[in-house]
């Protein structure tokens, strides 16, 4: 009989656990980060003491929830890097990462993140930058990538596009594949491009503001939908 119970407890708590999960996959893909980890346990139907105690920090949550997410979107570098085409390689970079972008607004703001909590996804962003840089240099040399292209403008790009989130589910991927088309026939060398403004340090910003321990903005509970459920 005490097997039986262990057994129904493990479950149970099981069971919360990815209810939580599968919550919170939800709600920061629709809404971002910032919701609240009462407004994840309400709508998950749990107490906010079985949420704590499944993830203490909602940073915890963060990183279990976003893992999926975390593994395409090295697989999208990789597989560009992989290219021997650097320019078809580089281009499907921005058209997987312009979708990856619109499909999931919580996975973009852990990347784009300077909370020093979120460790996994600072180390992520600093291997994926570098191998975007040499990606980058490959496609220069081969003279398809426009000469004065930095980094920051593919983070231009994405924080641009995150504005997309905000159209119907059906229409994003169409809308981020062809915003993805506009910004590459950008990046694209022409003889007939012009000067580029100063670029934006956005880079340099992210690094600066990890390195004054900046943490994720509180926001209040403003009792919003509990989101589309998935699965």
């Amino acid at each position: 009989m005490t097997e039986e119970v262990t057994h129904n407890l493990r479950a149970d708590a099981q069971e919360n656990r990815d209810r939580i999960l599968d919550t919170a996959r939800t709600l920061f893909s629709e809404r971002g980060l910032e919701v609240p980890m009462r407004e994840i346990a309400r709508c998950a139907e749990v107490g906010p003491a079985t949420l704590y105690r499944r993830f203490p920090t909602k940073q915890a949550l963060i990183d279990d929830a976003l893992t999926d997410e975390l593994r395409a979107c090295r697989q999208i570098v990789e597989d560009g890097c992989a290219d021997p085409d650097p320019w078809r390689g580089f281009s499907s970079v921005v058209e997987g990462l312009s979708v990856l972008n619109v499909q999931n607004r919580g996975f973009v703001d852990a990347f784009m993140s300077a909370n020093p909590q979120a460790s996994v996804f600072a180390e992520h962003r600093t291997a994926l930058l570098r191998r975007l840089r040499a990606l980058a240099s490959r496609a220069k040399r081969a003279g398809r990538l426009r000469h004065d292209f930095a980094t920051d403008d593919l983070v231009l790009i994405l924080l641009a596009g995150r504005g997309l989130s905000s159209t119907r589910p059906a229409t994003r991927t169409v809308a981020a594949r062809r915003f993805a088309a506009l910004a590459l026939d950008a990046f694209r060398e022409n003889a007939a491009n012009g000067a580029l403004p100063r670029k934006p340090a956005l880079v340099d910003e992210i690094a600066h503001a990890l390195r004054r321990s900046h943490p994720l903005r509180p926001r209040t509970d403003t009792g919003g939908s509990c989101g589309t459920r998935t699965g």
